[in-house]
């Protein structure tokens, strides 16, 4: 018998810098040029920010004498599958992107996660820009590299991690925000204070109103801690192995309750009913206090988030759906719970907790 190995083992450097600050949106094309980080640009970006921001952005690569197109697609949940994915690979392929072409991902949470997955597959891989103008893809899905679309068995199940090549965050973007988006956005703020710095949650406790009042050092502040937490989160475990599993409280229940109400519930909402309703569980099996729970839901209720989920969704068809989600491991429901404000559950070396579907009909039968 004859072999032949394929040595593949490399040190790949995937670093790249988040940029936040105030009007800087109009430098990022001088400053990718300084970089030659391609030689022509497809900005991808939803039918609302095209217009805000969009055409602007377009209008200065053009100046800066890049070769660069705008591709648009209707914004909302239900555009974020793999129709729209071709759709823009086709046009992409039609205006002749070459492998030396990038993507500008220029919107929210779900522009980044399709244009990242279009650029991580697009050419086999070219490289890509986040631009999020929204408080969750500000300090959540613009950092890491997760690229995914929904399909209708639940979300993100089709994707690749492909690390971006920089982040830009221009806090201006955020004042055309609707007051709503901005409150359900600071969903995933407050789980940051929950999973990993007890300081920021009472800063959050103290603060929250500032932010509605668009008090710009506070929301500098606030995205900067955000990213810095999902930055060391993801240095250390890139590949969601163990740590980065925490960046999924609330998120199992959430996800759930997203699909079953076809994104009728905001994803900052759903994510605010998980926390509690994993915080519920967590209480339940005597992993932290009743008092920790009562500030985190008096938190998100100050908010003006929802702290219990609609009394017309089954527990039953919430189960089934948690079962169909990526953190499920050999048919077990597993979810990351937290221990105390600032840290969260570690059993066995693992941040999965595996919970038992009894308990959950259990707590929320009768809800």
């Amino acid at each position: 018998m004859e072999k032949v190995k394929v040595n593949l083992l490399k040190t790949e450097d995937k670093s790249y810098e988040i940029v936040i600050g105030e009007g800087i949106l109009n430098q990022i094309p001088l400053d990718l040029k300084k970089d030659a980080l391609a030689h022509s640009y497809t900005i991808i970006t939803d039918s609302i920010v095209a217009s805000l921001y969009g055409e602007k952005l377009l209008a200065e690569f053009n100046k800066a004498g890049l070769r660069t197109h705008l591709i648009s697609f209707p914004a909302g949940e239900e555009s974020k599958s793999r129709e729209t994915k071709a759709m823009l690979e086709d046009e992409m392929l039609r205006l002749k992107m070459a492998r030396d072409s990038a993507v500008i991902a220029l919107g929210g949470g779900v522009v980044g996660d399709i244009a990242g997955y279009v650029a991580a597959t697009y050419n086999r891989g070219i490289p890509y820009v986040q631009v999020p103008t929204t408080i969750v893809a500000c300090v959540d899905s613009s950092i890491g590299g997760k690229t995914a679309v929904d399909t209708p068995h639940g979300k993100n199940l089709i994707g690749s991690f492909h690390q971006p090549r920089r982040v830009y965050i221009d806090i201006e973007t955020l004042r055309t925000l609707p007051e709503k988006e901005l409150r359900e956005g600071m969903a995933e703020v407050i789980k940051y204070g929950v999973i990993k710095d007890r300081t920021f949650f009472e800063f959050l406790e103290s603060g929250i109103d500032q932010v509605f009042s668009f008090t710009k050092h506070i929301l500098t502040h606030i995205i900067k801690r955000c990213c810095e937490i999902k930055g060391e989160v993801v240095e250390l475990d890139e590949k969601e192995s163990n740590l980065r599993k925490t960046l999924n409280f609330g998120h199992t229940i959430g996800h759930a309750i997203e699909n079953l109400s076809d994104y009728e519930i905001s994803h900052g909402q759903a994510i605010s009913m998980g926390m509690v309703a994993e915080g519920k569980i967590a209480l339940e099996m005597g992993l932290w206090q009743k008092a920790e729970l009562d500030r985190l839901v008096s938190l998100l209720i100050k908010t003006g988030l929802p702290a219990d989920f609609p009394n017309y969704m089954n527990v039953n068809r919430i189960i089934d759906t948690m079962k169909l989600d990526k953190k499920v491991r050999g048919g077990e429901i597993e979810m990351v719970l937290p221990k105390k404000l600032g840290e969260m559950t570690e059993s066995g070396g693992s941040y999965g907790i595996k919970v038992d579907e009894e308990l959950i009909l259990r707590l929320f039968s009768s809800d």
